[in-house]
C-alpha cells in the first residue's frame, strides 16, 4: 500500500526500546571511521527517509555504553514527518544484531538521556563455582547514597550515585548482578562487578566494597571485562508498544548460540586429549 502523508504534516517524535549486540561494535557513540550502533541506526533511518540527518530528526539516546557491551533496552529518540514508516519498516532496515522490541509516542521535547527515571544494568559471569550468597550481601553494601569514586571514572562529574537495587542471583545457571539507579558513572558497574567476582571467588571478603566506599585506596580493580554487561533496562513511567522483532535477528541469534557451543566443545576436545576445562 502506498503511504499517504500530508507534505504540511509537523513531525512526530518517537522513541524505540532497542536491543543489540555489542561485540562487533566499537560502542554505542558514533565515531569516525568506525561501526558503532548509533551510525548503523541513523543509517538505516537515513536510507528509510525518516529525516535527513541526525540533527534534522533531533536524534538523541538515552546513554552511551563502551565497545563490547550489549543493550536489552537502550531507548534511542528521533522525531519524523513518516511515524507509521519507522514503526513498521525499522527492524527490516536494521543490521541482524540491532533490533527494536518497542516504540512510544512521545512529546516533542522529549529527551531520553535526561527523562529516564532509572537506569538497570545487569552483568553476567561466566566463573564457575561462585559463592553466590556471598555477593549477593556484597551487592547490598552498593544500595544507597555513595561516593564511588572508587568505582569509576569520574572525570570531573559528581560522584555522588544513589543506587536503589543491587542483588546477585542465578538464572540459567548463571550468577547474574543486577543493579538499578537513575544514573551511573563510567565503567561504575563493570568496577562494582569486579568486586563482587572478589568476593564470590573467596579472594576477598565484601570488606573490601565497604572499605572502598568509604575512600580506602590500599587496593586496587580493573573494570571487569565488557561482554558481561547489558544494559538492561531504561524506565520513563510511561510502556512501550511491542514490535515484532523480524526472523533475521532470531536466526543469527540461533547461529551465534551455536558458533558458541561449537567453540565450547573445539576447546575441550583440543586442551589435553578432551579433559574438560571447566
Amino acid at each position: 500500500m502506498e503511504e499517504i502523508h500530508p507534505r504540511d504534516a509537523s513531525p512526530v517524535r518517537l522513541a524505540f526500546r532497542t536491543g543489540y549486540l555489542g561485540d562487533r561494535f566499537f560502542g554505542s557513540q558514533v565515531q569516525a571511521d568506525a561501526r558503532t550502533v548509533e551510525g548503523d541506526f541513523l543509517a538505516a533511518c537515513i536510507r528509510m527517509e525518516l529525516f535527513s540527518t541526525p540533527r534534522d530528526g533531533r536524534f538523541q539516546a538515552a546513554g552511551r555504553t563502551d565497545r563490547g557491551v550489549n543493550a536489552r533496552a537502550q531507548v534511542f529518540s528521533f522525531s519524523t514527518p513518516y511515524p507509521e514508516r519507522a514503526i513498521a519498516a525499522l527492524n527490516w532496515q536494521l543490521p541482524h544484531d540491532i533490533w527494536v522490541t518497542g516504540y512510544a509516542p512521545v512529546a516533542s521535547s522529549f529527551n531520553p538521556r535526561r527523562e529516564a527515571v532509572s537506569r538497570t544494568y545487569r552483568y553476567y559471569f561466566s566463573e564457575p563455582d561462585l559463592d553466590v550468597q556471598g555477593m549477593d550481601r556484597a551487592s547490598r553494601l552498593f544500595e544507597g547514597l555513595h561516593d564511588f569514586s572508587l568505582f569509576a571514572r569520574v572525570e570531573g562529574k559528581d560522584p555522588e550515585r544513589t543506587v536503589s537495587s543491587s542483588r546477585v542471583f542465578v538464572e540459567h545457571g548463571y550468577c547474574v548482578f543486577e543493579v538499578t539507579a537513575c544514573s551511573f558513572l563510567w565503567h561504575m558497574v563493570r568496577n562494582m562487578a569486579s568486586a563482587l567476582l572478589l568476593v564470590g571467588t573467596c579472594a576477598q571478603s565484601e570488606d573490601c566494597i565497604r572499605s572502598r566506599l568509604e575512600g580506602d585506596t590500599s587496593s586496587r580493580i580493573s573494570p571487569a571485562a565488557p561482554e558481561g554487561l547489558v544494559l538492561w533496562d531504561v524506565s520513563y513511567g510511561f510502556p512501550f508498544l511491542p514490535l515484532t522483532v523480524d526472523t533475521r535477528t532470531r536466526e543469527h541469534f540461533v547461529k551465534r548460540r551455536l558458533y558458541h557451543r561449537r567453540m565450547s566443545l573445539m576447546l575441550d576436545a583440543v586442551w589435553n586429549d578432551g579433559e574438560s576445562l571447566k
